[in-house]
């Protein structure tokens, strides 16, 4: 299990990014859609990393939510 920040983008899509994994960030039409996408984007990260021999980084859940 792995925890995805969405939010609106400036172009009218979805942004989905996992802050455990650098880099891991996809887009979709819909929150759906980016939530489906952000899953394919993990299990490609995490296989590219297991091919590679690579450490996984753990994840570690540790949201603040601070509205302002």
């Amino acid at each position: 299990m792995r925890e995805v920040v969405i939010w609106p983008g400036e172009d009218g899509y979805w942004v989905a990014e996992c802050p455990s994994l650098p880099g891991c960030i996809s887009q979709g039409k819909s929150r759906e859609e980016a939530v489906t996408n952000i899953k394919e984007a993990i299990d490609g990260y995490i296989e590219a990393l297991l091919e590679d021999n690579l450490p996984v980084p753990e994840e570690h859940f540790n949201t603040v939510v601070v509205a302002v």
